[in-house]
């Protein structure tokens, strides 16, 4: 048996520090485990209120002096573990441990992810997993119940600091708090620690204002609204918030060269999600931008020579819009209607290409109802016609294999916030040969080849270059997982209950998107009952209005079941568990609505409703 080089004391079976942390031999960093049932860990602080405590009070400090090499002393090491467990933080997602600390993932990976918090620096850099902790999809078991979503990586220093600031103000409130603590939460809601109204930079009077308790979050289940952050993006965005802040576009310092090289970095990575050339890749603010840019962009530049364009009735909302402010230039645009799948019938489409048209525009997979369109026969036909051919992309991108060269398409529009990146960057493709011309929308410093003025935001395109990358590691897994879990949503739901519609083609479809109408039920009515699960009736975008989606309406969906349509959305941190726990209280409300339904009690008689000739008082 080993003896640890900070202490002296003899290592555990498990490798555990008997004050809670392991320390590998002959290194400088502390590789902390969450215990459970087969793996728990002895030591003298294992209650994360005492554990507070000592951290803001530095009681116990002399009981163990000892310091590591990178300066936290044992008593710290074991708090980094208690700390990242109260913020629900997560690591690891691609099941190994990263022992460097740079936040980077290899192409090697273990079978099964585990968890683990790891950070600082090891001699050899070999990855191993940890045998003794859950899956990934497991719960943590004990006080933090289930539902809540295993850990991910915290990994880099930068990350570490932040993490200590923020269990700083969480644990405050902790221990401010007066009466009994809070109770774990319960299954299906994820629990907020201390979470309160963002502090103010004015000291408030706090006095007589009463301590808001823990909040109780929703599960998530709208990914194409927004996807969470991806940890691993994090990391790589964290450098450039804090440290590397030049301008990209200084060419006179070495804080410019950074975040130059960091743009370009970023600029190949998402390149080499779609197979184009790094100069192809123009960075935006999101996918309405690039949308805005390839859709009027082209249609102005040929506008001399060619003032039609085609579409078709499913697209984006930015996308239609854009083809309406056209029209009010001049230009002619043919909204190309949809079968009953959801899919184009590319015999229509190439009826509608005329001499002058310069542009068509089709999704790739629809946001709604997640219908894949047949991309590369459409960019087939464009190319024999001469017809440039732009594909929304946002909601395929990383998700589903894409090559530009291959489908023949001469623009894409991509969002960072849809592929676990951040909120507020995106990119367009434009092709360079045959070269597609664009006019610009804005004017300005003639950044990005002149198509899009403006600073390049590097932390924001260095996090949507880290997603594709990680997008195109994980692509094939992800998928497969998703489609498990796509296909227990479904069949639960429609053993259980009569009468539920999927909405789009089932074959020609991308599973994480799932838009099912529960026939004699409000929508909005479903949707306020599961105030626990997080999920839409439509689009983001068009979520405010009470008319139903433009999108069933277009797939030929009567107006009674657009109205009563929901959207699942599935991702990457998606459970087993959240997914069932969904489809139970899915099943559960719909059929407590149904009981209160005039409809659906007359449809159990054997009344045709169809057959009813309603009147207006």
């Amino acid at each position: 048996m080993g003896r640890d080089r900070c202490s002296g004391q003899p290592w555990l079976a498990s490798n555990a520090h008997p004050n809670g942390h392991e320390c590998a031999k002959g290194a400088a960093t502390l590789h902390h485990g969450f215990p459970n049932a087969a793996h728990q860990l002895s030591t003298p602080h294992s209650d994360p209120e005492e554990e507070t405590k000592m951290w803001l009070f530095g009681k116990g400090a002399e009981e163990r002096p000892g310091r590591h090499a990178h300066g936290a002393t044992h008593h710290e090491a074991h708090l980094d573990a208690v700390e990242a467990a109260w913020l629900g933080l997560s690591v690891g997602t691609h099941g190994h441990r990263h022992l460097r600390g740079i936040g980077k993932c290899g192409p090697r990976r273990w079978p099964k992810s585990r968890l683990y918090v790891s950070h600082g620096k090891r001699r050899g850099g070999r990855s191993r997993p940890d045998e003794s902790l859950p899956d990934r999809g497991e719960a943590l078991p004990g006080a933090w119940g289930p539902g809540l979503q295993p850990l991910r990586k915290v990994g880099s220093a930068s990350g570490t600091m932040l993490l200590r600031a923020a269990w700083r103000r969480a644990a405050v409130a902790v221990t401010a708090a007066p009466g009994p603590k809070p109770a774990a939460p319960t299954r299906g809601l994820r629990l907020r620690v201390g979470d309160r109204a963002p502090q103010s930079a004015v000291t408030a009077d706090t006095t007589s204002a009463p301590e808001a308790g823990p909040v109780l979050r929703p599960l998530y289940m709208d990914v194409q609204a927004t996807t969470p952050l991806d940890p691993r993006v994090l990391d790589a965005m964290l450098p450039y918030l804090i440290n590397y802040y030049g301008n990209p576009h200084s060419r006179t310092h070495a804080y410019g060269w950074e975040s130059e090289a960091a743009m370009e970095r970023a600029r190949q990575q998402v390149a080499s999600l779609i197979g184009a050339d790094p100069r192809e890749i123009i960075f935006t603010s999101g996918a309405t931008e690039s949308n805005n840019i390839a859709i009027k962009g082209v249609a102005r530049f040929y506008r001399s020579r060619k003032k039609h364009l085609i579409t078709t009735q499913t697209e984006h909302k930015c996308v239609l819009d854009s083809c309406r402010s056209l029209e009010a230039e001049g230009f002619q645009v043919t909204y190309l209607p949809v079968q009953k799948s959801g899919i184009i019938d590319l015999k229509e489409l190439e009826a509608a290409i005329q001499p002058d048209t310069s542009l068509v525009s089709v999704m790739t997979v629809n946001n709604e109802i997640g219908v894949k369109q047949p991309i590369a026969e459409i960019g087939q036909i464009c190319s024999s016609r001469k017809v440039y051919f732009h594909t929304d992309a946002a909601q395929a991108v990383g998700k589903i294999p894409l090559n530009v060269n291959d489908m023949k398409i001469d623009l894409m529009s991509i969002s960072g916030h849809k592929i676990y990146g951040p909120k507020g960057v995106g990119a367009i493709y434009i092709r360079r040969r045959p070269r597609v011309r664009v006019e610009a929308l804005q004017s300005g410093g003639g950044q990005e080849r002149g198509m899009r003025s403006g600073t390049v935001p590097t932390p924001l395109v260095v996090g949507l270059g880290a997603a594709c990358e990680v997008a195109q590691q994980e692509m094939e897994y992800d998928h497969k997982r998703i489609s498990k879990l796509a296909e227990r949503l479904i069949q639960n739901i429609m053993k259980s209950l009569p009468d539920v519609v999927m909405n789009g083609d089932p074959e020609h479809h991308y599973p994480g998107c799932i838009n099912l109408s529960f026939a004699y039920v409000e929508g909005e009515s479903l949707l306020m009952a599961l105030k626990d699960v997080a999920l839409s009736s439509g689009s983001a975008c068009t979520s405010a209005s009470l008319e139903p989606s433009y999108v069933l309406r277009a797939i030929g969906t009567d107006e009674d079941l657009a109205h009563s349509s929901i959207r699942f959305g599935i991702g990457r941190f998606t459970t087993e568990e959240e997914v069932d726990y969904t489809v139970e209280k899915c099943i559960q409300h719909v059929k407590r609505l149904r009981e209160m339904s005039p409809l659906w009690e007359m449809v159990q008689d054997g009344i045709d409703l169809k057959s009813i000739k309603w009147t207006q008082h």
